[in-house]
């Protein structure tokens, strides 16, 4: 889903007009979750259109990009980042999702022949060179959400969605991602969490549920079509081309959760013993503290320096100081000011006020930071106790 790329190349199409035939058929393909990469571990989404007597059978694929395409690194990393819908011969797709065991359900679905003729051409004019590129946003126009405007935008009036196919509304986009990511991909998903703000704290409207693959077959399986001036369900049938054998991941023991509290620990016996031998830890706190401010300065950067609209508001910058940066270099100077023991006394009381409010903050911060936030309180503290 995010940031996909496939292995398999495009077919050549035939983007002129092109007349389907009675055989042909138009499905969703949901893709199940993948459980080597994050990227792969949301599903995907794709449109197959099927056309035996054409021998035509193509997947649609909103999750491509171009690495060629002019400045992409730079656009990628400023956010704006620019998708196209691929054509791909759906063999070919379908033996990719089986060798790397992801289950694949398709929905045919129930339309009249000019109906489908409607899709097809709306595929196929999207599918040109100069129409076939978005700009896509995670959570609000990605390879999934475009399924769904496909069906919208070519039948309008007479294709629509019944919004009671989510059985827990008012999720945020935060806990829907962390249904798929928390178990095997814990570090992953303290990435999204560090760099991501408040935007993915934001309750959801069923509709918003389908930037994940699995809503968007929910909101076909309860879709409605206008055939004939009677209302009929959209999909005919629903079938699983391929079940994937396992669908747990490996649980990872050393989660960030364990590997900071073991890092916590580590520096508190550290600070209780060169306390007591009158020492300072001064190599280890400049580098801690140089750390946590190039990290602050990092989520300033993502947040006003770049299109991505859910890095916005991070309170992570709460905890990571962008002014740490400048502050960790009195560490390794022989002589300090005295303004420096309120900067780090301010610093240790806000990190435990922080720690204290940690579940009321708008923004859900990932719990695995709590021991890297008393880890700075703690180091704050010693500057303070030891400048005396």
């Amino acid at each position: 889903m995010f940031l996909l790329i496939f292995l398999f190349g495009e077919i050549s199409i035939r983007l002129n007009a092109q007349q389907l035939s009675e055989k042909a058929e138009i499905s969703i393909l949901t893709i199940g979750p993948g459980k080597k990469d994050l990227y792969s571990c949301f599903g995907h989404s794709a449109i197959r259109v099927n056309d035996p007597a054409m021998r035509y059978d193509a997947a649609y694929n909103y999750g491509t990009f171009d690495f060629d395409q002019p400045n992409f690194y730079l656009n990628f990393a400023k956010g704006y980042l620019i998708y196209k819908l691929a054509v791909q011969d759906y063999q070919r797709l379908k033996e990719h999702y089986i060798y790397n065991d992801r289950s694949i359900t398709e929905q045919v679905l129930n339309l009249s022949l000019e109906q489908k003729q409607k899709v097809f051409d709306y595929l196929q004019n999207n599918a040109k060179t100069e129409n076939a590129n978005y700009y896509y946003d995670y959570f609000y126009d990605n390879c999934a959400t475009k399924i769904g405007d496909v069906f919208v935008e070519s039948l309008g009036s007479e294709f629509r969605f019944d919004e009671n196919f989510v059985n827990e509304p008012g999720l945020t986009i935060r806990t829907l991602t962390d249904h798929y990511s928390a178990e095997g991909f814990p570090w992953g998903k303290l990435g999204i969490d560090l760099c991501l703000g408040i935007p993915m704290d934001k309750q959801l409207n069923n509709m918003e549920y389908t930037f994940l693959p699995d809503y968007v077959l929910g909101a076909f399986s309860m879709a409605k079509i206008e055939i004939r001036d009677v209302w009929k369900p959209a999909v005919k049938s629903t079938s699983n081309i391929y079940w994937a054998k396992s669908d747990k991941v490996e649980a990872i023991f050393f989660t960030p959760m364990r590997a900071f509290w073991i890092f916590f620990g580590v520096v508190a016996l550290l600070t209780v013993i060169f306390i007591k031998k009158n020492k300072k830890l001064k190599v280890f706190d400049f580098v801690l503290f140089l750390t946590v401010g190039l990290l602050g300065l990092f989520f300033l950067l993502l947040w006003l320096a770049t299109d991505h609209a859910a890095a916005a508001w991070n309170l992570n910058i709460l905890w990571a100081w962008p002014i740490h940066l400048v502050v960790a270099f009195w560490f390794i100077k022989r002589s300090r000011p005295r303004w420096l023991n309120w900067y780090f006394l301010v610093t240790a009381l806000f990190g435990v006020l922080l720690v204290i409010l940690w579940v009321f903050l708008p923004q859900a911060l990932n719990y695995a930071l709590i021991p890297i936030a008393l880890t700075i309180a703690l180091r704050s503290f010693a500057f303070v106790i030891q400048s005396e």
